[in-house]
């Protein structure tokens, strides 16, 4: 991260989205073995013969390796991905930039100037609320808009982000966080209504 700063830029939080999205993947990766151990264990002691009178002693491996291939798609093709895609999504809040990373092999990095930006809005759900996350939407002007999707202890991170703007310095030109046509910076457009302003 040091080799992307500019000069005079300090980090001052990183952090990556509430890890309540991995609710579900934690629950896929005990589960699934354990009913792939139970389905086996039940066609290995004849179980389908109750429900199929016609089965036979040959079909015992192809059951019991759809069982344990069921189970390695749960955990490799469900699990694993989500795991990856929480893991690889970084959020960087400079003195000068909120910065937004995503991807383990193939990165994408995002970012907005914090002297563009106009209006500080968090979101919150209930269960945002209960863990303390939310999102944060930035309104940068000329119809853009930046959005931090769960990000956790939100209240700290959204102080931090008003110290940081009011820490700009007096001269700064607008220009310099102005995001130009065609570049990559900026989140994508995504701004959930209801919001309230924190500014």
């Amino acid at each position: 991260m040091r080799k992307d700063l500019l000069p005079g830029e300090q980090v001052i939080v990183m952090t990556r989205p509430q890890p309540r999205m991995l609710f579900i993947p934690a629950a896929v990766f005990v589960v699934a073995p354990a009913l792939a151990a139970f389905g086996s264990a039940w066609i290995i002691r004849g179980g389908p013969r109750a429900l199929y009178p016609a089965y036979t002693a040959d079909w015992t491996i192809w059951l019991v390796g759809g069982c344990v291939l069921a189970a390695l798609w749960a955990l490799c093709g469900y699990c694993l991905p989500r795991l990856l895609r929480w893991h690889g999504t970084r959020y960087f809040l400079t003195n000068r930039r909120i910065m937004a990373r995503y991807g383990v092999l193939r990165r994408r990095d995002q970012q907005v100037f914090l002297a563009s930006v106009r209006n500080v809005t968090v979101t919150q759900t209930v269960l945002q609320r209960m863990l303390r996350s939310g999102t944060i939407s930035l309104d940068a002007g000329h119809q853009f808009s930046a959005v931090l999707r769960d990000v956790p202890e939100v209240a700290t991170f959204h102080r931090f982000v008003l110290d940081a703007l009011d820490e700009l310095p007096k001269d700064e030109f607008f220009e310099w966080g102005h995001v130009q046509d065609g570049s990559d910076s900026g989140f994508p457009r995504d701004v959930r209504e209801g919001g309230r302003d924190e500014r």
